[in-house]
């Protein structure tokens, strides 16, 4: 046990978002009320620092105040009692509550809790089993899929040359117009986006999701909304994240190719880099892998990924690496030529190895 510990102790990256706050960024647009379910302390930063939308986007976002008595008498009357008075007098589209590590030891059952509220208020009411221990690729992955589970149009109907863009929120791409850059890219190569999931849209827009061809998984957050739109409506799905001309074309070309015969793809998935490849991308699956393929697509570079976060299986390489412990990140790292990161690595870079920074606020 010490030894796993020690294992799982950082001296100098930073830990990557919880999954709490991927719920909270998910919904962030959408309408709702959203709730932390902790003590206020270090998760109400979000509230003040965390989330770049503020400043010109208003939201629902609050934390419970759990107080160390009601944690250790499991008292959750209330939370409940809070939730619903909030609820009615704020009316929000709907109200989501999201657990933290305290909560989840004591074993709060938050989607009772979510029950109570919509009985109470008739306002759609979610519980998230989130636990602060895991990334926000989780947390954000399952708000999205539940959200549109519940509030996707059952009744809509499938229009040629429609599609959507799945998993993007700030914590994968900055503010500074990736979103708009990743539609443009689109429109231009003869697509209609319907609904940026969940940045940039309305749940007005979000909600005629079905109304799809095809839809384009730019992140892992996008994944678990896409086999639910698939469930929900057929719809194939393309993993990939546009960057560069040489790998848009190729991107591109697969939504087509899946629009056409409704089986879903990865677009990177037939690049496998050299087990020695010397130049790293380091960071989330999807968009790490989309890079990599895009560089080497463009300038013909060998190029590994190293994973560092929770990933689904078929994303990565044979010969990519799934590291999530400082100590396994820092010795991979060794004997490399060139790494893609954000400036955080930028310590466990040895002498003589060229850095480019490559910011990832998640």
């Amino acid at each position: 046990m010490q030894l796993l510990l020690m294992k799982q102790a950082k001296t100098i990256l930073s830990t990557y978002t919880a999954d709490v706050s991927g719920v909270c960024s998910a919904l962030f647009e959408l309408g709702g009320m959203t709730v932390m379910h902790d003590a206020s302390g270090c998760n109400s930063t979000y509230n003040t620092h965390d989330e770049p939308r503020w400043y010109d986007h208003d939201s629902l976002v609050f934390i419970s105040a759990l107080s160390e008595m009601e944690a250790i008498m499991g008292d959750d009357s209330k939370l409940v009692s809070d939730l619903i008075d909030t609820a009615n007098k704020l009316k929000p589209n709907f109200v989501a509550v999201a657990g933290t590590p305290i909560p989840m030891l004591t074993g709060c059952d938050l989607q009772a809790i979510a029950f109570q509220v919509e009985e109470a208020t008739g306002i759609p009411a979610f519980g998230f089993n989130t636990n602060g221990m895991r990334s926000y690729v989780l947390g954000a992955g399952e708000a999205l899929s539940r959200w549109g589970e519940r509030f996707c149009d059952r009744a809509a109907v499938r229009k040629t040359g429609r599609m959507n863009i799945l998993g993007a929120t700030p914590l994968d791409f900055s503010v500074v117009g990736i979103t708009e850059s990743m539609k443009a890219a689109a429109e231009k190569a003869g697509w209609k986006v319907i609904s940026t999931w969940a940045m940039g849209s309305t749940p007005e827009e979000m909600k005629r999701a079905g109304e799809a061809e095809v839809n384009l998984v730019v992140s892992g957050v996008g994944l678990p909304a896409a086999r639910m739109l698939q469930k929900l409506f057929g719809t194939p799905y393309v993993v990939g994240t546009p960057c560069g001309e040489a790998f848009n074309a190729k991107l591109f070309s697969a939504l087509s190719e899946s629009a056409a015969d409704g089986k879903s793809r990865t677009v990177f998935a037939d690049y496998i880099p050299a087990a020695d490849a010397e130049l790293l991308i380091l960071g989330e699956s999807v968009t790490a892998r989309s890079l990599a393929s895009a560089i080497h697509l463009t300038y013909g570079k060998e190029v590994k990924v190293i994973c560092t976060l929770e990933t689904e299986a078929g994303i990565l390489s044979a010969n990519d690496l799934h590291y999530a412990e400082e100590e396994d990140i820092f010795s991979a790292l060794k004997g490399a030529k060139g790494v893609i990161a954000d400036p955080m690595f930028k310590p466990a870079v040895p002498e003589g190895c060229t850095f480019y920074a490559l910011p990832h606020e998640g």
